[in-house]
């Protein structure tokens, strides 16, 4: 009967993106398309990274990881959202819930750390190049990458943990496509105190700390591009950092617009739609950014086509 701390409820309604019969498969058939394009582009970069030695560095490492954590977090809501769109009564199981609500967690967390260390990676490169190696040896990027995912897995286990002591009485229809942390708070009916701290000591950790290693990391790299002389120099450097600053922008932003602003401010409604651009348009745009704006990438593509083909 209890699914657990002496819960009632075993099962959860998922309310969706929309109630609007007319809408579901019209919105199945889109975002089944943003999925299967997010899995291609996702997993076409991990193989092409993979594959060609000549983008087995630091920068296309993190790129690895950060393609790899798209993947999956993608693919922790997307598929039920997509079942969904199809049944008549959008249900997932307690246990379902909360392992959502985790993997949700861990993945959002490791993008933002994943993020940063490409932001340190690329100050390195462009204001201490000659440290380079040794600044992001093998050693060290291992190092940030186990760091991100630690810190996403305490982070994960801390919101479930807190989650799983909360009572849920006879509420149990979550106004989300997915298992979120605000929507599910909204159902208990025991204090929720607890993990409202939780959320702001944890939430303002993951925010803070990338967002000032970021922003001071972007201020030492734009005062050393404004030194260079030349405008091929500084036309190269921008262009090194052109795309994770887009990526960086599209992923805070979005996550920003969702969880700092205050409840009172804003919809369920419109957190849906901000929730939207940061689980399913982020990852499906990281590739595209990463690729249509690199020369690495455009090459190594090249070579492992022209390769494939001749073998054929």
């Amino acid at each position: 009967m209890s699914p657990g701390n002496g819960s009632v409820v075993t099962e959860f309604i998922l309310v969706g993106l929309t109630e609007q019969p007319d809408l579901q498969l019209p919105l199945f058939f889109l975002f089944l398309s943003l999925y299967m394009f997010t899995m291609l582009g996702n997993l076409g970069l991990i193989t092409l990274i993979g594959l060609n030695s000549h983008l087995h560095t630091p920068m296309y490492f993190f790129l690895f990881n950060l393609s790899f954590t798209d993947l999956c977090y993608s693919s922790v809501f997307t598929p039920k959202m997509l079942i969904n769109f199809l049944s008549k009564k959008n249900t997932i199981s307690y246990h379902g819930c909360m392992a959502q609500l985790f993997f949700f967690c861990f993945f959002v967390i490791s993008e933002c750390y994943v993020l940063t260390s490409m932001a340190y990676d690329r100050y390195v490169a462009i204001c201490n190049p000659l440290l380079y190696n040794i600044a992001m040896s093998p050693k060290v990027c291992v190092k940030l990458i186990f760091g991100s995912y630690f810190v996403a897995f305490s982070g994960a286990m801390a919101h479930t943990g807190c989650m799983l002591r909360l009572t849920f009485c006879d509420a149990n229809t979550i106004n989300h496509y997915f298992c979120d942390i605000l929507p599910i708070l909204q159902l208990s009916c025991t204090s929720t105190y607890i993990n409202e701290l939780v959320v702001f000591i944890v939430g303002g950790i993951n925010v803070v700390i990338p967002s000032v290693t970021i922003f001071i990391s972007y201020g030492f790299i734009l005062c050393s591009i404004l030194h260079i002389s030349s405008t091929e120099g500084r036309s190269k450097a921008f262009s090194t950092c052109s795309s994770h600053i887009i990526a960086i922008s599209l992923f805070f932003g979005s996550c920003s617009f969702m969880y700092l602003q205050p409840s009172s401010s804003r919809s369920m409604n419109e957190g849906k739609i901000s929730s939207v651009f940061y689980t399913i348009v982020v990852p499906m745009m990281n590739p595209l950014i990463y690729s249509l704006r690199n020369k690495d990438v455009k090459l190594a593509l090249r070579k492992t086509l022209c390769r494939k083909y001749f073998q054929s």
